[in-house]
């Protein structure tokens, strides 16, 4: 199977203590492992407010993990985190291939900043004829001059 890049976000409670959150991730990283996978990056957001109560509360801690690993693990991982009572919601969504090489977690991928062929050089565009001032509007020099007369 091809390896791929997952996003996976995770919300939990506000009055979750960090040790209770950290043993989650733990599991969750475990279960990644077990699979043959790797959790490439784990960001904690802190506590951020929903737009909307979620179980009647305004707010939650927001953990993003992005994942390299094969599909046929994730379901343990998804299931974890249901059956988990601090978690309030989460997201896993798999990372379009050319994203994934993007950020450099997938084979392949070239650094943005980094180019494999050198770009071809634009073609030069010639500089337009500058416009005569048309009739209409008289400059302030003819205006000068006809006040003067």
């Amino acid at each position: 199977m091809p390896t791929r890049a997952y996003e996976l976000l995770t919300i939990f409670e506000s009055e979750v203590e960090q040790p209770a959150i950290d043993t989650i991730l733990k599991k969750v990283d475990e279960l990644v492992v077990a699979g043959d996978g790797k959790v490439a990056t784990l960001d904690n957001w802190g506590r951020k407010r929903f737009a909307y109560p979620i179980d009647h509360k305004w707010e939650g801690t927001y953990v993003l993990h992005e994942i390299v690993t094969e599909a046929t693990n994730l379901d343990d991982v998804e299931r974890a985190l249901r059956l988990a009572d601090e978690v309030v919601r989460h997201k896993l969504m798999r990372l379009p291939e050319h994203e994934g090489q993007k950020r450099g977690l997938l084979e392949g991928g070239a650094a943005p900043a980094e180019t494999t062929e050198p770009a071809e050089a634009a073609p030069e565009v010639e500089a337009a004829p500058e416009a005569e001032p048309t009739e209409e509007a008289p400059s302030d020099e003819t205006a000068e001059t006809a006040a003067a007369e």
